[in-house]
């Protein structure tokens, strides 16, 4: 006897993998921002005023102005002296600045990609209770998102000691955006693929899940490694090993064995000649011995997938996981060894998408091993689709 499964229409899904899309490339863009250090270059938050850029001489040249009046530490670091008389060339400021107004306009764009289509599914009936109460949780999330934004901004705004916005800031910025692409990505499978048909191993999924948080946790050491700027020593590998300027081998054991190092003045003050050293070497050291740990688990993880029986989606899963992982320890290590100076833009860019495309692909096999979407097919609306399964 065959059974009716309610399912969302291919509208709601092109939708919602819209969205992932669209949050993907929004951190991506944050990653460029970030390497080419444009995040201070507009220095008010202006939702509305905000959509339209400078449009003629006189504007470029407040706002450059602006920027150079509020971005203290920046433009005392890299555009002042005998080389810029005059403080950032108009070229370099429009670069900068094109960079976080791009950033700025993509997250404007999301909202009303996601708004727009929302009520028309509403207004349809083509959204179910459950899934509306999982996007609200989604446009929650956007908005911390987007204040903690302007926070990160704001620190590294008048404050003559930091050329930079203050890197756990940074962090955290990265880490709530993290959530919400993961989280939508989440969503996404529920509408998209209802119905999960892989034995329930509780040994697998909890082991999957386990290797999920350290994926999470890593990303975060990631955010730490740009806010810090982190990768700009030790770049070396495997040995982990700075030449300094009496041209003698500094070790990484040689910075973290002094026990009065480790106080949380140091971390906090990570700017300062004491901090610096120390902070880079240890969230660089956790970063490393991370990375190592996934290399571990991830193929022993896969291994004991293919003694399982499994479905083409968790098969398939298994073997991105693979793929992404060995692609994303390359883009790291050329990262750290090309990282003198100045961390590549390309390769850190890279690196950051790769970092999300890791947890797309854990979250991807977890799911396969989930209850499904089933829970948010209640009462799609009059019209649905059918999908007949057979008992």
């Amino acid at each position: 006897m065959a059974k009716e499964t309610k399912v969302f229409s291919t509208a709601v899904k092109i939708w919602l993998l819209v969205g992932v899309v669209m949050v993907f490339c929004q951190v991506v863009i944050g990653g460029i921002t970030r390497l080419t250090d444009s995040g201070l270059s507009i220095t008010e938050w202006a939702v509305i005023q905000g959509t339209i850029p400078p449009l003629d001489a006189e504007q470029w040249e407040t706002a450059r102005q602006e920027y150079m009046v509020h971005a203290i530490g920046q433009v005392k670091m890299k555009w002042s002296g005998s080389l810029y008389p005059d403080g950032i060339p108009m070229s370099d400021f429009k670069f900068i600045y094109f960079w976080e107004y791009f950033h700025r306009l993509w997250a404007r764009t999301m909202g009303f990609v996601f708004l727009i289509p929302f009520l028309i599914f509403w207004r349809r009936k083509m959204l179910s209770k459950p899934l509306m109460i999982m996007l609200g949780k989604v446009v929650a999330l956007t908005v911390l998102v987007a204040i903690f934004g302007w926070i990160m901004v704001k620190s590294g705004l008048d404050t003559p000691e930091f050329a930079w916005v203050n890197g756990y800031k940074l962090t955290i910025h990265l880490s709530l955006a993290t959530i919400v692409f993961g989280y939508l990505w989440w969503v996404s499978l529920h509408v998209i693929q209802p119905i999960t048909t892989d034995e329930h191993n509780k040994r697998l999924r909890v082991f999957a899940w386990r290797i999920t948080t350290i994926v999470c946790l890593q990303i975060v050491l990631g955010g730490l490694m740009a806010g810090i700027k982190a990768g700009l020593v030790f770049n070396h590998f495997p040995h982990m090993e700075v030449n300094s300027t009496d041209e003698s081998w500094i070790w990484i054991a040689d910075v973290l064995k002094d026990y009065s190092k480790w106080t949380w003045e140091n971390m906090r003050a990570y700017n300062s000649k004491e901090g610096a050293g120390f902070a880079a070497a240890l969230i660089q050291l956790l970063h490393r011995g991370t990375a190592y740990l996934l290399c571990f688990l991830i193929p022993i993880f896969y291994l004991y997938l293919r003694r399982i029986h499994q479905s083409k989606q968790l098969a398939m899963g298994g073997k991105i996981l693979i793929v992404v992982l060995i692609v994303q320890v390359t883009l790291g290590i050329f990262t750290l060894l090309n990282g003198i100076g100045q961390i590549p833009l390309l390769l850190g860019v890279l690196h950051q998408a790769g970092g999300l495309l890791l947890l797309a692909a854990m979250l991807y096999v977890n799911y396969q091993f989930s209850n499904g979407g089933k829970h948010i097919l209640r009462k799609v609306g009059q019209k649905e689709e059918a999908l007949v399964t057979t008992d």
